[in-house]
C-alpha cells in the first residue's frame, strides 16, 4: 500500500514571507500597470473615432 504525502505545510519563514509579499505586489502593480495602460488606449480609441 502507498504512503500518503504528507499534507502540513513547511513551516513559513520570515524570509519566505517577504519573498511571497513581494513577488504578490510585483503582480499587483503590474495589473494594475496593465489595466491602466489598456484604459488610457481604448480612451483615445474612442477620441479618434467618435469624434
Amino acid at each position: 500500500m502507498a504512503e500518503m504525502p504528507h499534507t502540513t505545510p513547511a513551516p513559513l519563514t520570515e524570509d519566505a514571507f517577504l519573498a511571497d509579499r513581494q513577488r504578490f505586489w510585483g503582480a499587483f502593480t503590474n495589473f494594475t500597470l496593465v489595466s491602466l495602460i489598456t484604459v488610457v488606449v481604448i480612451l483615445v480609441l474612442m477620441t479618434i473615432f467618435l469624434v
